[in-house]
């Protein structure tokens, strides 16, 4: 027998949707039960982003630094950045160089005596506020010739009308959809009894999808011993 030749499965929002039902225990019959499910869906996906990395939702970005300028807004769908280096000389092969820039905490950032020193940005200092994140870059930019590099991660994207597809990596479809059936159970009270379980193959499905979801390259760590 041949096979299908074709690997490239995904499932449309609706898909999603109607089989998240089916396992609760019920079908989707309702324009509200989609519209439900969709919310349900949103909630769940900010649920995985406070669970940790999602390597799909990483994204290279860039802010050119203006001279005298030290706080700078990210996209508004970033949720925090993952490494970040400056960069001089872009565009020349003999010249561009990426050099490191440390991130700092409030309370490091809040002790820096001048703010106003000028010079080749060493340190960073992200403010998380509620619309979207700003980095704040020490020294101030003493010219335009550096540019802020990042690796981010950003918001997954909201679930579709109907006929779109999950914003996500394929190997998370089955957690995707045990999740959403769990969440359904809850909301309705016939269904409740079944939440303990769905909730059980939730956990299996998510942890199965993030424990193959991760950086596989070697690290070394190197303890840092210090002196009295």
């Amino acid at each position: 027998m041949t096979t299908s030749g074709t690997t490239a499965f995904n499932m449309a929002f609706t898909d999603i949707a109607e089989e998240a039902w089916e396992r609760a225990g019920r079908e989707m019959r309702t324009g509200y039960e989609l519209r439900t499910a969709r919310r349900s869906m949103n909630l769940m996906t900010i649920e995985w982003q406070n669970r940790g990395i999602n390597l799909w939702t990483i994204d290279e970005g860039s802010v050119p630094l203006l001279t005298g300028v030290s706080a700078y807004d990210l996209p508004a769908d970033t949720i925090d950045l993952l490494e970040q280096v400056i960069r001089t000389g872009a565009g020349n092969v003999s010249t561009q160089q990426d050099l490191s820039i440390n991130r700092i905490s409030v309370s490091t950032y809040a002790s820096i005596p001048n703010k106003l020193t000028t010079g080749r940005p060493v340190q960073l200092w992200i403010e998380r506020l509620r619309d979207n994140p700003t980095v704040n870059v020490w020294p101030v930019p003493n010219n335009d010739t550096y540019t802020l590099y990042y690796w981010r991660m950003r918001r997954v994207q909201d679930a579709g009308s109907g006929v779109e597809t999950a914003d996500m990596n394929f190997r998370f479809l089955p957690a995707l959809v045990a999740g959403l059936a769990y969440y359904i159970s809850m909301k309705v009270p016939e269904l409740t009894q079944r939440s303990a379980l769905l909730k059980q193959d939730y956990e299996e499905q998510f942890t199965l999808a993030a424990g193959e979801d991760r950086e596989k390259a070697s690290a070394r760590f190197v303890p840092r011993i210090g002196y009295i």
